[in-house]
């Protein structure tokens, strides 16, 4: 009970897509917290210090203090430690701009980042995240995981510092294949959302990566449905009182 009096703290960086998710879920729920900017880049990336190690092992953002526990996401976990896999991707990324081929991200085993959004909406099912129905629950964790899984992982900042140059090919190339993908999708399940007309995790999942699309300059013509989602998305309160561009760490020059 005296934990659950506590006010959570939200380990994040304003321009990380998996910190943006989480504070969306806050909003929405009308969850009230304390925020500590862990600067990826500042230093070396203060993620990387023994005492934020000490919040998240993973050394990533985000991370949620709450009921007397601390939740921790992640983008993707190697099968081997340390910076093996990222050097994976990068040497894949070389053989792909040589010969034109996709990267084979079956060889990377991916986890999920939505730890922190579950658990709230367990816990604070009001409003719901995940719809009653069944088969719209099923799509909306497809959704998730398509972004979170199959898109986002491929242009998180660790990947990107070790493919160098190409990190903008790079980056473009993958949202792209997502993109696709993802259009066709949505397709079948939107309606004023990405699920029918109730905002969901899908939703906190899309507005996050078109916003990393845009950084990218990936062309979203192609898109009409991922673009008419997060436009309607945008509207919200709770996805614009989270914005990157509106965070206590937001560098001046970026702020809204």
């Amino acid at each position: 009970m005296i934990a659950a009096l506590v006010k959570p703290v939200l380990y994040s960086y304003f321009r990380s897509s998996c910190s943006w998710r989480v504070r969306i879920a806050l909003a929405l729920k009308g969850i009230t917290y304390d925020q500590v900017p862990v600067n990826l880049l500042k230093d070396g990336g203060q993620q990387l210090a023994a005492e934020f190690q000490v919040v998240n092992p993973m050394q990533q953002v985000p991370a949620l203090k709450i009921d007397g526990i601390t939740l921790s996401q992640s983008d993707f976990g190697p099968r081997v430690p340390g910076l093996r896999v990222i050097d994976h991707l990068a040497s894949e990324m070389k053989k792909m701009i040589q010969t034109g081929r996709g990267l084979e991200w079956s060889s990377c085993r991916q986890t999920a980042g939505l730890a922190i959004i579950e658990y709230l909406e367990e816990t604070r099912p009001n409003p719901r995240l995940l719809p009653q129905d069944q088969k719209k629950r099923a799509q909306v964790r497809m959704i998730s995981d398509h972004i979170v899984s199959g898109i986002q992982p491929l242009q998180n900042l660790a990947v990107l510092q070790r493919v160098g140059e190409k990190k903008l090919e790079w980056a473009q190339h993958y949202i792209t294949n997502g993109f696709q993908a993802l259009e066709q999708i949505l397709k079948n399940t939107a309606g004023r959302y990405c699920v029918g007309d109730e905002v969901s995790m899908a939703d906190l999942c899309l507005v996050p990566q078109v916003y990393n699309a845009e950084r990218y300059k990936v062309d979203l013509a192609p898109y009409p449905t991922i673009t008419r989602i997060n436009k309607t998305l945008l509207e919200l309160e709770a996805f614009q009182v989270s914005h990157p561009t509106k965070q206590p760490d937001t560098p001046a020059e970026l702020r809204a």
